[in-house]
């Protein structure tokens, strides 16, 4: 959806890149021996979570997201108090995603 591909690959720990520049990065639930556990178990997963990502086309990105026939939550609409456009989707993890114009 945002153009965006994989900086590191990996089960445990994944780098999205856009442009060479690393946009986010994701862990597991579990953690690490060095991090320790990231989540409290008993908690859902996506609860609380919203993940905001500016894009340039986001035209381009309703399209991407029609394709692949992504759950949306809120369909593209204008944002009044932001003075933008956005979409709102979930992951399949559960996630919150939400995908804004500039």
């Amino acid at each position: 959806m945002l153009g965006a591909e994989s900086g590191h690959g990996g089960a445990e720990y994944e780098q999205i890149v856009v442009d060479d520049d690393v946009v986010l990065q994701l862990h597991t639930r579990d953690g690490d021996p060095e991090h320790g556990p990231l989540a409290i178990p008993e908690v859902p997963v996506g609860n609380g979570v919203a993940a905001w990502f500016e894009v340039d086309d986001l035209d381009a990105a309703s399209d991407r997201i029609a394709k692949a026939r992504a759950h949306v939550e809120w369909p593209l609409h204008v944002n009044d108090l932001a003075h933008h456009r956005e979409i709102w989707l979930r992951d399949p993890d559960g996630y919150r995603v939400v995908l804004a114009g500039r």
